[in-house]
């Protein structure tokens, strides 16, 4: 059960998907979760999923378009800012903290692949998050940019594109766009055989947009360093990987340069070989139903 919703965030209004427990009494206080998803995607992928699964724990959970994706607001259309992204989860925060049903000491955060990223970067700042759980979380530095983006100089390539991309959009609101996932074109920002965001019964909904990412994008993406902030996550972690999964060993430093001794890293035996099993964690029932479980047991063990 769930109900559409609208909340401002800097100006901007953004939809999303509040998903109730089947027992739902207004008359109780519930505590609740913000679940982000992996970068480009939208409410109805991987966010939605772990939404509707942790609702059915006893949560309210709210899975929603970050600006300029999906149903909200913001343009321009496809363009990925970790920053912006940061502040839509803090908005979402405000959202649920006035929120009737909810209780203001339980508010918690979810994030899977991208959407860690930019889950710890909220909660590194809002004093109001309760506690973090990242699934498969991609936690990029300058030197894991390069293995992903044609090494230095395709890293410096991209930004300059991205640079090039902002003045253009500037001064004539045109925005340059490449393909989001491609198993043929090298300049895609995904490229390769990702059967997630290329199969329609998974990832590549109609609500998703498989040919279009900005590429005023790239500067954002590539110029951000989560580690830079990993000291100011206070908060109670627990953190799901494996080493079949995205960047495990920054995933592993992450973990062990969190500041607080409430956390837990809990690591999934695979034999796949990395990122494939990062996929699986998108919607696939086995990987899915496990990490719910471990993160419903976290978000019980730490209620305020």
């Amino acid at each position: 059960m769930y109900k559409k919703i609208t909340f401002n965030s800097n100006g901007l209004k953004l939809k999303g998907n509040l998903f109730y427990p089947k027992d739902f009494d207004a008359t109780k206080k519930y505590s609740a979760i913000i679940v982000s998803g992996s970068w480009t995607t939208v409410k109805e992928q991987m966010a939605g999923l772990y939404a509707s699964k942790l609702a059915e724990k006893g949560f309210i959970t709210l899975a929603f378009d970050f600006r300029n994706f999906g149903e909200s607001e913001g343009e321009p259309r496809f363009f990925e800012s970790p920053k912006f992204k940061k502040e839509d989860i803090k908005s979402a925060v405000s959202y649920l903290y006035n929120h009737k049903s909810i209780h203001k000491d339980n508010i918690n955060l979810l994030g899977v692949c991208a959407g860690a990223m930019y889950t710890f970067l909220a909660a590194a700042e809002d004093e109001r998050v309760s506690t973090v759980v990242s699934v498969v979380s991609w936690l990029h530095d300058n030197e894991a940019i390069k293995y992903f983006y044609g090494g230095d100089n395709g890293v410096k390539s991209k930004i300059k594109a991205a640079k090039k991309a902002k003045i253009k959009y500037a001064n004539t609101g045109e925005i340059d766009y490449i393909p989001t996932i491609s198993e043929t074109d090298k300049d895609a920002a995904m490229y390769g055989s990702y059967d997630y965001y290329l199969n329609p019964d998974r990832g590549n909904i109609e609500e998703w947009s498989n040919d279009k990412f900005a590429v005023a994008s790239w500067e954002d993406w590539l110029s951000i360093n989560p580690m830079r902030h990993v000291r100011k996550v206070n908060k109670p972690t627990l953190m799901i990987h494996s080493d079949g999964a995205v960047l495990p060993d920054n995933a592993k430093e992450f973990y062990s340069a969190l500041p607080v001794k409430d956390k837990e890293l809990i690591w999934i035996d695979t034999d796949l070989e990395s990122p494939y099993h990062q996929f699986d964690f998108y919607d696939q029932e086995t990987e899915v139903n496990l990490a719910v479980k471990y993160a419903w047991k976290w978000y019980e063990k730490n209620k305020n």
